[in-house]
């Protein structure tokens, strides 16, 4: 039996001034990690639709690089048309408008809760963890609680100047949780495994958070 992800994705497309959304590389390098391995992917977001992709994270050597990814983005379900029944993990890419809204979303909590709490994979990176944190278990303790993980650090928002805009600073938050928070220097390749969770610190990170999901999945047989 092959195996199925569902990777989630923002539809939030502005922050302040300026367009956000997702960073192309976080979701096209694990899109392409998971298709080279045969996985089938149910690709979400938030609103359904056009999921908007970072301006910034996009040039014309990328986009021809990332066709069929960038394609896939461009009918997306609605996370409320998404179950998680038949999926192996879920994977939640970053982009500044994660940070808008994935932390509110009852039914991605939902979904989140259902994974972690089944003992399937939970993956996030860079910003993609902004989906954790308005996770509850059936306990009533945070899901990153005691949890070894990271993501974009206050270093990194503050060396890319959105410190000061963004709704709140994902590390201090995560850490405010409970989570036992690891960040590498800025812009390093750095993936944290914690059981079935699975964090990347940033884009350069991505393709090796997707490695390491692969590994834990091909590992569970």
């Amino acid at each position: 039996m092959g195996k199925k992800i569902l990777m989630a994705v923002t539809s939030h497309d502005q922050m302040g001034d300026q367009k956000t959304g997702i960073w192309l590389s976080e979701f096209a390098e694990p899109y392409e990690v998971f298709k080279s391995r045969g996985y089938e992917l149910t690709i979400a977001s938030i609103k359904g639709g056009r999921a908007p992709v970072d301006p910034r994270s996009i040039d014309a050597e990328k986009e021809e690089k990332w066709r069929e990814a960038i394609a896939s983005l461009a009918d997306t379900l609605p996370i409320d048309r998404v179950t998680a029944e038949g999926h192996d993990a879920i994977f939640l890419p970053g982009g500044h408008g994660t940070m808008y809204d994935l932390p509110d979303n009852g039914r991605l909590q939902a979904l989140i809760r259902e994974f972690a709490e089944s003992g399937r994979i939970v993956a996030a990176v860079c910003h993609g963890p902004a989906g954790l944190v308005g996770v509850t278990l059936s306990s009533g303790e945070p899901l990153v609680k005691g949890k070894r993980l990271t993501s974009f650090t206050n270093e990194e928002e503050q060396a890319a100047g959105f410190d000061k805009i963004m709704p709140f600073l994902l590390e201090s938050r995560l850490r405010e949780l409970g989570a036992e928070f690891t960040g590498a220097a800025k812009w390093a390749n750095h993936v944290v495994t914690d059981g079935n969770l699975v964090t990347g610190q940033n884009p350069q990170s991505g393709e090796s958070a997707a490695r390491k999901v692969v590994e834990l999945l091909e590992r569970a047989g």
